[in-house]
């Protein structure tokens, strides 16, 4: 929530429990990522099995489900996901599911290193967080 950036993402035809593993393994390698973290998502079933909520419990990261139907909860990605939707998916008919992916890729890109936020003093996510280091150092 820190300055809005994907710091981890894994794309699947279906939403299966590798999935979000990979996701978090692809983040635990980017990040050291431990303790003192609130890590939110929704319901789904994945995010409730006990190997992805144990791998979290590992590295003392607290997990936070949205309530059921309270998007409010979630609204961080929820609000990537409506502005991924808006200026992404629903501007164009995909050709094929590879197609989409490799833009949404591309999207995810623009989204966290050229997308500017005002509450991030104009910067994009990467950009809030280089000055955010050079101004801690």
């Amino acid at each position: 929530m820190f300055n809005g950036e994907i710091v981890s993402y894994a794309i699947s035809n279906s939403p299966d429990l590798r999935l979000v593993m990979t996701m978090l393994d692809n983040a635990f390698k980017k990040r050291n990522i431990q303790g003192n973290l609130i890590f939110h998502s929704d319901q789904g079933w994945h995010y409730q099995h006990k190997r992805y909520q144990k791998t979290l419990e590992d590295r003392r990261i607290t997990q936070s489900m949205s309530r059921k139907g309270n998007c409010l909860d979630n609204a961080m990605m929820e609000n990537f996901f409506g502005l991924m939707k808006n200026e992404l998916l629903y501007l164009q008919e995909w050709e094929s599911i590879e197609q989409f992916k490799k833009s949404l890729q591309d999207y995810i890109r623009y989204y966290n290193n050229d997308r500017i936020k005002l509450r991030l003093k104009g910067k994009s996510p990467v950009q809030y967080r280089a000055l955010f280091k050079s101004k801690a150092s």
